[in-house]
């Protein structure tokens, strides 16, 4: 072993092996002789039976090897190990160990025990196989012994646990440790990033009660633009080209949906079609937007520290973006009292700013602002507020995460005004759903409403003159 990453020797107590037989001498249950009538699913019971069995005394040998590794490993020293130096140091601990264990294990057993321990040492432990999946957008922890994950827009529950309580606030702590947060009884809830940009939150007990719940929205290395979008049936080529129009001529947007519905994804590819020579300065609680233009400045909200202090609001950066001449802002969630700030900034100035919001439709979009400003302490009559609204803000894109777990840009509407104490607004495309087919995927068509924008000379006074029959173009089925 390398004597650089071990600590002085620790003699302890030679334990009783976990594993008394190995697999290979395990004797296979005789075939059930064919006069007696046994059901066929008794032998796939038995070895269902054996697996889990088997699998309890892997998880017990894999819990006495992390011990030793700890007592074993300096860990101070690893920090400047390679990860090859460091993968040799944990096969040699875990031979001696299970040598010492009576503990015979087969060529892929030991592979994934190695595999294991090393995320032990150096990642977030059983996460860590679920967070190199591609194919995973989300991580539930519904305490130790239930972990769910989202694919294609589908939860799914793994087969994934931790060994108890006590190692999923172990590795809870390791998250918010590496960025200078901290989560117990006094502070029972945490938001955080991890090292890959992924949003981490947390909620230990007496909060939780049933075990500490985790959820982690990954963060997406392939960056998702309109070409993307297209191509996997999020809206249409017509509706991208009335966006690409609606982004180049400055229009205040907003990004409206559910939870998990793409808002972000769907900010992040109309942010995508702003020209490189301008300056954007980006806003959010946990940093998420991956903006690709040359001049962008990314700031981020931090919470209180455990004295109670310290705590900078989107609302303050907002402030303060504003004294740092952007040509546009983009504010990754609107949800509070920074709302009256955004839209005296996209009065002021700054058009073409984006936000998102958490709304159920355009209408109710609308109703949200109005409801946060109120909740803002502004005293302001509520024709005043709508003023405000339907001056500031050009278009709502409305997204949602369809029961089937696609995806769809289900309206795009466009706010025209006001007529005395009402704002109006008309939609220019929408997503009509007709039902589902015999697999449970949702059948529906993308269509023009056949109403021309309200902003087509601003298009045209900007550069972009869209054809006229793309507001009248037939229904296309996805």
């Amino acid at each position: 072993m390398f004597s650089r990453y071990k600590k002085a020797t620790v003699n302890r107590p030679r334990p009783e092996a976990a594993i008394s037989q190995p697999p290979v001498k395990e004797v296979k249950p005789a075939p059930v002789p064919q006069a007696k009538a046994a059901p066929k699913v008794a032998p796939a019971v038995s070895m269902s039976a054996k697996d889990i069995k088997r699998r309890e005394k892997l998880s017990d040998v894999r819990i006495e090897l992390h011990k030793r590794l700890l007592d074993t490993l300096n860990l101070a020293a690893l920090e400047t190990a390679s990860e090859s130096d460091l993968r040799t140091e944990i096969t040699a601990i875990c031979a001696d160990g299970l040598s010492e264990m009576g503990v015979v294990l087969n060529k892929d057993e030991r592979a994934n025990l190695h595999q294991e321990l090393y995320d032990e040492v150096t990642g977030l432990g059983p996460l860590e196989p679920l967070l190199r999946d591609e194919t995973v957008n989300d991580i539930l922890v519904n305490g130790p012994n239930q972990v769910f994950v989202e694919r294609f827009g589908k939860l799914e529950l793994t087969s994934v646990v931790f060994k108890n309580e006590k190692h999923l606030l172990r590795v809870i702590d390791k998250i918010v440790s590496a960025v200078g947060r901290r989560v117990d009884e006094q502070n029972p809830y945490v938001d955080a990033r991890l090292a890959d940009g992924s949003r981490f939150n947390a909620m230990v007990g007496p909060i939780a009660v049933d075990g500490s719940l985790v959820s982690i929205r990954k963060f997406t290395k392939d960056k998702l633009g309109i070409d993307d979008l297209m191509r996997f049936g999020a809206f249409t080529e017509e509706m991208a080209m009335y966006l690409q129009a609606a982004v180049g001529s400055h229009l205040n947007i907003i990004v409206s949906g559910g939870t998990g519905s793409g808002k972000t994804t769907t900010l992040n590819a109309l942010s995508s079609m702003i020209a490189d020579n301008e300056r954007i300065l980006t806003i959010e609680d946990t940093a998420e937007l991956q903006l690709q233009q040359v001049h962008v400045g990314r700031m981020e909200s931090r919470p209180a520290n455990v004295e109670g202090k310290g705590a900078v609001s989107q609302r303050d950066c907002l402030r303060n973006a504003l004294r740092m001449r952007p040509d546009r802002i983009i504010v990754g969630e609107t949800r509070g009292e920074e709302v009256i700030d955004m839209l005296q900034a996209m009065n002021t100035g700054h058009d073409g700013s984006m936000t998102t919001i958490h709304a159920n439709s355009a209408r109710d979009g609308v109703s949200r602002l109005e409801n946060m400003v109120a909740m803002a302490g502004i005293d302001m009559p509520l024709k005043a507020v709508r003023n405000q609204i339907a001056s500031a803000v050009h278009l709502i894109v409305q997204v949602s995460r369809l029961m089937d777990g696609s995806r769809r840009m289900l309206s795009i509407t466009e706010v025209t005004g006001m007529e005395g104490d009402i704002i109006t607004m008309q939609e220019v495309f929408r997503f009509k759903r007709e039902g589902l087919d015999e697999n449970g995927k949702i059948i529906g068509q993308f269509e023009a409403t056949g109403l021309r924008s309200h902003y087509s000379e601003r298009f045209k006074h900007s550069g972009f003159d869209l054809p006229a029959n793309i507001y009248t173009q037939p229904a296309r089925a996805v």
